[in-house]
């Protein structure tokens, strides 16, 4: 008898689908932002834990969602304590960047991870097991965020200006005010508020790809 084909938990998203890994609160919208931007600049698809609806399986979908996609977008710039009682760190981004290191190394599934940080240096202290492993420094700032995807990604069919990002981002910008409008809420880590963005974005990159 043939040999059964192992099955992935989660529906394949293709070679194009990126996972992405990030803080969700106000001080991280530009960022946000700018990351789904370049993203999409690359002619890819943006993926988020924010898709996913509540429930007692929430890992085991986290997961599904994160071995899906072909690449992933870990951004460890976020070490502080959090100011609300109690002060705590946050351990959601590691943890995530745990699970898609691991599935990197199954046989069975194609991954590739990169990291991002604010401080260069800083990741040797906060997460020294990742030693000698390249992370991409973005300053905290969008063309940083542009400017190190555009590295990462070097190999995409899609290769555009860090100029051409900055453009788009600021356009996206500037329509959030109605994206959050249409979809009834102030929050922009929503997933309707996420799929809207990364639709005009897409959008956006179509017409400098033309």
């Amino acid at each position: 008898m043939p040999k059964r084909k192992r099955r992935h938990n989660g529906k394949r998203r293709g070679k194009n689908s990126v996972f992405l890994n990030i803080p969700y609160d106000e001080q991280f919208i530009r960022l946000f932002l700018a990351y789904v931007t370049a993203i999409r600049a690359f002619g890819l698809l943006p993926h988020a834990t924010l898709e996913i609806p509540g429930g007692t399986r929430r890992l085991d979908r986290i997961a599904a969602l994160i071995r899906s996609c072909k690449y992933s977008i870990h951004d460890l710039s976020r070490v502080e304590l959090d100011p609300i009682a109690p002060p705590t760190p946050r351990f959601n981004m590691p943890f995530e960047l745990g699970l898609a290191v691991a599935f990197h190394w199954r046989k069975d599934t194609s991954h590739t991870w990169f990291v991002l940080e604010t401080q260069k240096w800083r990741i040797q202290k906060s997460l020294s097991d990742l030693n000698g492993t390249d992370v991409y420094i973005h300053e905290g700032t969008p063309e940083g965020i542009f400017r190190e995807l555009a590295k990462a990604f070097v190999r995409a069919t899609r290769q555009p200006t860090v100029k051409q990002m900055l453009t788009m981002y600021e356009k996206v910008t500037n329509a959030l005010p109605k994206l959050l409008a249409d979809a009834g809420t102030n929050d922009p880590f929503q997933a309707r508020v996420f799929k809207d963005i990364s639709v005009y974005a897409g959008a956006l990159a179509d017409e400098f790809s033309t």
